[in-house]
C-alpha cells in the first residue's frame, strides 16, 4: 500500500529516503528449465544465494544502510515482456547483458548486430527508477531481479585498462587530466593538456584519496554501492567466471526463446588479452604492500558478500 503523502503535491520519492527493504530467499521459478545438465549450475545457484543472505542477516544485525529509494534503483534496468529486473555492474559482462535485454523486449532480433554505441547511448532500455512508486514496487516484489558479479580486482583492472590504455575522449580529459596534475610530480604539458598516460599507481592514489580531484565512476565503484545486494533481493547472482553458464541457465529460468543464447564476443578492444588472474597480479606489482592492502580494503563488503578469495 501507498502512503497516503503520495496525494500531497510534494515529491513522492522523498518519503523513501532512508527506505530498508528487507531480504528474503524465494525460490526460483523453473518451469522452464529443461533437461537435467543444469543441475551443477542450479546447486552453485542456490549456494551463492544463501550465501548471501547469510551474510547480510548478519551485516545487517550490526548495521542496516539506509538510502533513497530512487538511488536504490537507478541501475536497475526493466525488460517487461519476461519479467526481469537487472542492475548493471560494468565490466562483468553488462554490454552483452543489455544487447540481451534489447532481444527479448523485441527491440532487435538478435544480440550479434547491436553496436556498442547502441548498447550504451540508445537509450533503447528502461530504467527502474523512471517508474512511479507503484511501478518500481510492484517489479521489485514480482519480477525476477538479478545480477552479475566479478573479482573485484579483475574488474578494477580491467576498467583501468579499457579507459585509460586506450584513447577516450571522456576519461582522459576529466579523469586523465585531474589524475595526472594531482598525482604526477614534474608532469609535461602534453600530459596535462590531454589526459593521456595515467598509470596504474596513480589511478590507485586517485581511488583511495578521501579528497579526489573528481568522483567516482560505475566502472569502478563498489557493488555494494551500485546495486545494494543486502537491501534488494536478488533471486540469481552470476558470476562473471562462469559467465556463459550462468547467463545461459538464467535465460531457461526466465523462458527466453531457445535459439537466444548469451553472446561470446568481446565487446571492445578485441585483440587484447583478457583480464585475468594473471594480468591482475602484473598489475598489482606496480602498487606498494600498503596501496594493495588499502585496495583490497575499498572492495571489501564485495570480496565478503560474493564469496571471492582475498588477492
Amino acid at each position: 500500500r501507498l502512503p497516503e503523502q503520495q496525494k500531497t503535491s510534494e515529491s513522492p520519492l522523498s518519503w523513501f529516503r532512508g527506505v530498508y527493504l528487507p531480504p528474503a530467499l524465494h525460490p526460483l521459478n523453473k518451469m522452464f528449465v529443461k533437461g537435467g545438465k543444469w543441475e551443477d549450475i542450479d546447486s552453485t545457484q542456490e549456494k551463492r544465494r544463501a550465501f548471501l543472505q547469510g551474510f547480510c542477516r548478519k551485516y545487517n544485525s550490526r548495521r542496516k544502510p539506509q538510502t533513497h529509494l530512487a538511488h536504490l534503483v537507478s541501475r536497475i534496468y526493466v525488460e517487461d515482456r519476461h519479467k526481469v529486473l537487472y542492475c548493471e555492474v560494468p565490466k562483468a559482462g553488462c554490454s552483452n547483458w543489455k544487447r540481451v535485454l534489447m532481444v527479448l523486449s523485441g527491440l532487435a532480433a538478435s544480440a550479434n548486430n547491436i553496436s556498442h554505441d547502441d548498447v550504451h547511448y540508445g537509450k533503447h532500455l528502461r530504467k527502474l527508477d523512471s517508474y512511479d512508486l507503484k511501478g518500481i514496487y510492484t517489479r521489485l516484489n514480482l519480477y525476477t531481479k538479478f545480477i552479475f558479479v566479478r573479482d573485484p580486482m579483475e574488474r578494477l583492472v580491467s576498467a583501468f585498462r579499457d579507459k585509460f590504455e586506450h584513447p577516450n575522449s571522456y576519461y582522459h580529459p576529466v579523469f586523465g587530466k585531474a589524475i595526472i596534475k594531482k598525482y604526477r610530480h614534474n608532469a609535461d604539458e602534453e600530459a596535462l593538456k590531454t589526459g593521456s598516460g595515467v598509470k596504474f599507481k596513480e589511478f590507485i592514489q586517485y581511488l583511495l584519496d578521501s579528497h579526489r580531484p573528481v568522483g567516482m565512476d560505475i566502472h569502478w565503484e563498489q557493488i555494494s554501492k551500485l546495486c545494494y545486494p543486502c537491501l534488494i533481493n536478488y533471486d540469481f547472482i552470476g558470476k562473471f567466471e562462469t559467465l556463459e553458464e550462468d547467463a545461459n541457465y538464467f535465460l531457461q529460468l526466465v523462458g527466453a526463446p531457445a535459439d537466444l543464447k548469451f553472446p561470446k564476443f568481446k565487446d571492445r578492444h578485441s585483440s587484447d588479452e583478457r583480464t585475468s588472474a594473471e594480468v591482475v597480479r602484473q598489475y598489482l606489482k606496480e602498487l606498494s604492500k600498503e596501496e594493495r592492502q588499502l585496495t583490497y580494503d575499498f572492495y571489501y563488503l564485495d570480496y565478503l558478500m560474493f564469496n571471492y578469495t582475498s588477492p
